[in-house]
């Protein structure tokens, strides 16, 4: 177990003042600990390490897709905005839209084309400049330094963000602030009580920094909502997607095929029961 004063995380960041257990969970920054009040799971890794991780996403690619895979992100990406039009009543063009950690512009890109009147904020120099060169409206910098107004977007969306604070709870409460009451805010993360990560364990990929730089805080739904509550916001939908029984190049390849197989029969009912890996919370603004 690292030293608390070194580890980037040392309390629950859903801001429970409950003790932390620990888990058979074993990674290579120590074993995954567990908040003894809504279940959050956090990672050992020093503060130095955590910095070190983050430093990948200062990258003029960022998140823009392959050559060849723009079709299946625009259609993945329309998903997300067609529940937000529907959560909200409103037609796309009448959706002021902020993509916090907009990376290089992948999903605004998609949302412009699908017609929301949408802009974005990213910390990482080099990646907001891609968006900024392809005409996309970003700000770059951290949210809380763009000096939005009260109730400016009708809507907000943070993918692959909050599993890298120490604080969300401060992020949500500066997006209700600029959402007007009403207003969405999607969060999609990794899923902690999916059938994923009760098949794998400390195998899951999602949990590895090494592979996923900064990943550190794991929601499963209930602390998810937890949060939400304290920051002022309910859940209005949730979707979950995808059940994996082993990574790529961790099994023999026969095996993998039938995993990935048995994978996508079960994420039909994974996602009527919420239990996918990949998680998305809707939240309306009180």
């Amino acid at each position: 177990m690292n030293n608390p004063e070194s580890r980037f995380l040392n309390t629950c960041p859903v801001g429970c003042n409950a003790p932390l257990e620990t888990t058979a969970y074993v990674l290579p920054e120590g074993a995954l600990l567990r908040c003894s009040a809504c279940g959050q799971l956090i990672s050992q890794c020093t503060e130095a390490h955590y910095w070190q991780s983050m430093q990948e996403f200062d990258d003029s690619q960022g998140t823009l897709p392959k050559a060849g895979s723009e079709g299946g992100r625009l259609r993945r990406s329309k998903k997300f905005l067609d529940q937000i039009a529907k959560l909200l009543g409103q037609p796309p063009g009448e959706i002021r839209l902020l993509d916090v950690g907009c990376s290089s512009g992948a999903f605004l890109h998609a949302a412009v084309k699908l017609g929301f009147r949408a802009e974005g904020v990213e910390p990482a120099p080099k990646a907001a400049a891609t968006a900024q060169a392809a005409g996309l409206k970003v700000h770059q910098g951290l949210l809380q330094e763009a000096g939005y107004a009260d109730g400016q977007f009708d809507a907000i969306t943070l993918f692959e963000v909050i599993e890298h604070l120490q604080h969300p709870q401060d992020l949500l409460h500066e997006c209700r602030r600029i959402l007007r009451p009403g207003g969405i805010l999607l969060v999609g993360t990794g899923n902690a009580g999916s059938w994923s990560m009760a098949a794998m364990g400390a195998r899951w990929e999602y949990l590895h920094i090494a592979k996923h730089g900064g990943h550190v805080s794991f929601f499963n739904l209930g602390s998810l909502a937890s949060l939400a509550q304290q920051s002022g916001f309910s859940v209005a939908a949730v979707r979950t997607r995808g059940v994996r029984f082993c990574e790529k190049g961790d099994c023999a390849k026969p095996v993998y095929r039938i995993a990935k197989l048995a994978g996508e029969f079960l994420n039909i009912f994974a996602a009527s029961l919420n239990k996918g890996h990949d998680m998305a919370v809707y939240l309306e603004r009180n």
